[in-house]
């Protein structure tokens, strides 16, 4: 491919990429997911201090591995 088709291509992406505005209301769901997933996160972690034996073996009676 030419060089010059090629600096063509590179320069509708970026003018592609500069027109996308977010979102809003996609960005505020995402923003509460990764809260959810942080608070989540969170409970393990407590969990697997508290008594990570206990978790583990829960773990692997319900089909984990």
């Amino acid at each position: 491919m030419p060089a010059e088709k090629q600096q063509e291509q590179r320069e509708k992406r970026t003018q592609d990429t500069e027109e996308v505005q977010p979102d809003q209301e996609v960005v505020e769901q995402g923003e509460e997911i990764k809260e959810d997933l942080d608070q989540i996160l969170d409970e393990i972690d407590e969990i697997l201090e508290e008594d990570s034996e206990e978790f583990v073996e829960n773990y692997i009676q319900r089909g984990g591995e």
